[in-house]
């Protein structure tokens, strides 16, 4: 029985899929690829299986994936379902005692070992950790400010038990990812006082990132990536840039932050980070490993 293979496009588009990923398989085998996995796609069991085959797929190619989850929905889920009541401030949830235990729980316990099992069921050896595991990451009270609008005076907010990274430990992770490891990591730190605090998701991966010298941080979302003042996506931007269209207010809302994120990366030796959207099936391998790419790619200049 014989095939024609010439006249099967299905087939012929696979072979040039490969070749098209070819150079830059060569290109970074052996670098390393943060990606931080929240927003929706979290909640999304189609979507979870892709993200792991994905992350699956870049190991068996020769990159060495590390994941960083986040887990505002499911915090607040449980929160109401224990009676615990949630304050914001600007976005960011205040973190009493309680908040802070219960936050460590779902992220280090239920999401995190949920991420390993799909990672695990796609055929990757994961292992969970959060920044306390070894010291991993040493985390410092994040400070605020708000400039009260009468009075015009800059009062620091006490958001409580929210950190930021203050020093991340790159040997922690070398021996796992050397061992075949896919680390899933929970954004949790510990400070000097050996106090746990609980750090924004993008924030963790950024740090993370520039401490092992990245090639690419990959930040999920649940938008396309930066419009324009047309809603158009913005395939490319350097940090000019992005001051630029900040200014303008073009960038504004949510995007800040994690354009604030890309670029202190950017600015600490990752090579480039990528804001894509997460519910886009296989959107990171399209954004890698394809010509057009998805997503807005961020490089220094």
């Amino acid at each position: 029985m014989t095939h024609n293979f010439q006249h099967d496009p299905a087939l012929l588009a696979k072979a040039e899929t490969l070749t098209e990923a070819l150079p830059y398989l060569q290109r970074y085998a052996g670098e390393t690829f943060v990606v931080k996995y929240g927003g929706h796609a979290m909640g999304d069991p189609a979507l979870a299986k892709a993200f792991a085959e994905n992350v699956v797929l870049l190991k068996a190619v020769g990159i060495n994936p590390v994941v960083v989850h986040g887990g505002g929905p499911q915090i607040g889920a449980m929160l109401a379902r224990v009676g615990v009541e949630s304050t914001f401030v600007d976005g960011l949830r205040v973190t009493d005692k309680a908040t802070a235990e219960i936050a460590e729980m779902v992220l280090s316990g239920a999401i995190n070992k949920e991420l390993v099992s799909w990672i695990s069921d796609a055929g990757g050896r994961a292992i969970g950790i959060s920044g306390k595991d070894g010291n991993f990451v040493r985390a410092r009270k994040m400070r605020r400010t708000k400039r009260d609008p009468e009075s015009n005076i800059e009062r620091i907010i006490d958001l409580g038990f929210v950190g930021e990274p203050q020093r991340v430990d790159p040997d922690v992770l070398e021996p796992l990812s050397n061992a075949g490891m896919i680390p899933v990591i929970a954004p949790i730190g510990i400070g000097e006082d050996g106090q746990t605090y609980n750090i924004n998701a993008d924030t963790m991966a950024g740090a993370i990132a520039a401490a092992l010298d990245a090639a690419r941080l990959f930040l999920l979302t649940d938008v396309p990536g930066v419009l324009d003042a047309e809603g158009t996506l913005i395939p490319e931007l350097d940090l000019e840039a992005i001051a630029r269209l900040t200014d303008k207010g073009v960038i504004s809302g949510g995007m800040i932050p994690k354009l604030e994120t890309c670029t202190r990366a950017v600015e600490n030796g990752v090579d480039a980070a990528v804001i894509l959207d997460g519910r886009v099936p296989h959107a990171m391998l399209l954004e890698f490993f394809t010509e057009q790419g998805v997503g807005t790619l961020v490089r220094e200049g």
